[in-house]
């Protein structure tokens, strides 16, 4: 148990990403955890593991903060309605929301992966318009809604609004800016299941002997590896966490997050051709 709680620790404090998509199913399909027990007793770990990952990132300052506020005007109070409307939704209608988080999230791994390829071989352009609040506030309460509805997607969700909307971000602020916007989220859940749910606290300290030294160590990875690394591995965990999302077992959803990776970091390898035509003309042979 500690050791799922080390490398979850580990993935959240690198790329913001697989706490509550993870650990979740990794809880009831290994350990046998009934399912709301998983999820209350991983959502009051996530409350204390994600701070300390969210203190790394803003000491080092890979954190932006104006979008932290605009995301958490969106989310936060959706999150809460989002809470309140899963009382009163079905579980079918979960589900379809479920699978829709899930498409958006593989859909950004590919967006991702795509972007880092043409940003290798195509000339540079003029630097990203900065997007106004509005964008990112809606954005933001779309997310709310389906973490408040569904239970998951803090991190990766809030990470395909960025990444559709924030091109300039590097990647280490991608993950401060994500970890930091996911803590009031997971605090407010958090504090919902402490509530009505049904906490297992010997669980919620085995994981956390090991995610807050493996947040800790990640968050510190993160915000001193290069750019490239941490992309290839923010779309392998959206493509994982998408995967899980559409009920695909860990084991099996691992071999494409891997082979994507793989073929990413493949391409990082190769170095680009020289565009034709530019800086050239005219030299002598």
């Amino acid at each position: 148990m500690t050791a799922t709680g080390l490398v979850t620790g580990l993935l959240v404090g690198l790329t913001g990403m697989g706490g509550g998509a993870l650990t979740m199913p990794l809880l009831t399909l290994v350990f046998g955890v009934p399912p709301l027990a998983a999820v209350s007793t991983d959502l009051v770990a996530n409350a204390v593991t994600k701070p300390a990952g969210a203190l790394v990132h803003l000491g080092r300052r890979t954190v932006d903060l104006r979008l932290v506020g605009w995301l958490c005007a969106g989310s936060l109070p959706c999150a809460a309605v989002g809470s309140v409307l899963s009382g009163y939704l079905g579980e079918r209608s979960q589900d379809v929301l479920k699978i829709a988080a899930a498409v958006a999230v593989v859909l950004a791994a590919v967006t991702l992966f795509v972007r880092m390829y043409l940003d290798r071989v195509r000339v540079p352009a003029l630097s990203p318009t900065r997007p106004g609040a509005l964008p990112t506030v809606l954005l933001g309460a779309l997310a709310g809604l389906v973490v408040g509805t569904t239970s998951v997607g803090s991190g990766s969700i809030v990470i395909v609004c960025l990444l559709l909307l924030h091109r300039r971000l590097t990647s280490s602020e991608l993950v401060g800016t994500d970890l930091v916007q996911a803590v009031p989220l997971v605090l407010v859940a958090a504090v919902a299941h402490l509530l009505v749910g049904e906490v297992d606290f010997a669980l919620v300290g085995a994981l956390l002997a090991g995610s807050i030294p493996g947040v800790l160590a990640g968050a510190l990875l993160s915000a001193r590896t290069p750019d490239a690394p941490i992309r290839v591995l923010l779309g392998a965990m959206l493509t994982l966490t998408g995967l899980v999302l559409l009920s695909v077992p860990v084991a099996v959803a691992l071999v494409p997050a891997v082979a994507v990776a793989a073929a990413a970091g493949a391409g990082l390898a190769v170095r680009p051709r020289p565009p034709v035509g530019v800086g050239n003309e005219g030299e002598p042979r």
